[in-house]
């Protein structure tokens, strides 16, 4: 038919634009934002047991 002419032309090339732009979220994904969240979470982790040590003592029997 021939008003589908338009619309088949232009498929791909959106096709291949956002494929571009999901290849690229997942590098940045996985190069950069999970390597932050996770020294974000363990240096949280350590600062809230750090804290809590200074407010509580060290963990052990009292003595």
């Amino acid at each position: 038919m021939s008003g589908e002419t338009g619309l088949a032309q232009q498929k791909p090339v959106v096709i291949s634009e956002q494929r571009r732009r999901e290849t690229r979220l997942v590098v940045f994904i996985l190069v950069f934002l999970f390597p932050i969240l996770a020294i974000a979470i363990v240096g949280g982790y350590g600062f809230a047991v750090w804290i809590l040590q200074m407010i509580f003592g060290p963990p052990g029997p009292p003595g």
